[in-house]
């Protein structure tokens, strides 16, 4: 029977269901996590003024409900070690996204890979040590992945982490 609900409602083997709407308190535990991942589920229930019984369950479901991705931390490429970036599109062969998708999750340095419309298909970012590095990556990596068509490269020369700030209020309403 359980099966049959979830079938009903579009979920199943690796399927996420649909997330449960968002309240202020889960919108602020978003915000604070955001700017410090490694806030204390106390530190957390205090800012928001709830029980560190309630923020760890919010939290939870915030988790498992797909909201919340992960926790990580924001990195200074340069200074670790990758101080080539850039920014490459891709024009792949129609419907070989997901194919395309799992052979450039597994480049080395590749941090963000998104499928979207316009002039090219793929926007992937990737960081690598320096400049020859990338040139190997592109040439030797992405162009000899069958489905890719053609590619374009545009060298990052700097980057600003627009991380959350407390002047986007509105950033997560």
């Amino acid at each position: 029977m359980a099966a049959e609900q979830m079938a009903d409602r579009g979920e199943g083997p690796g399927q996420v269901p649909p997330a449960r709407p968002l309240d202020s308190i889960d919108r602020d535990i978003l915000r604070i996590l955001q700017t410090d991942g490694r806030a204390s589920v106390r530190a957390v229930a205090e800012r928001v003024h709830v029980s560190r019984a309630n923020a760890y369950a919010r939290i939870n479901r915030l988790v498992e409900d797909g909201v919340i991705r992960g926790f990580s931390a924001r990195v200074n490429h340069e200074r670790a070690g990758q101080g080539a970036s850039a920014y490459i599109t891709l024009k792949i062969v129609q419907n070989s996204w997901r194919t395309v998708r799992e052979q450039l999750q597994a480049l080395p340095g590749a941090t963000h890979i998104a499928l979207v419309s316009g002039d090219f298909d793929v926007l992937l970012l990737v960081h690598t040590p320096d400049n020859r590095a990338l040139r190997e990556l592109v040439l030797t990596r992405i162009q000899a992945i069958p489905e890719v068509l053609s590619t374009r490269t545009l060298l990052v020369f700097e980057e600003t982490d627009l991380g959350p700030r407390p002047d986007r209020t509105a950033e997560l309403a």
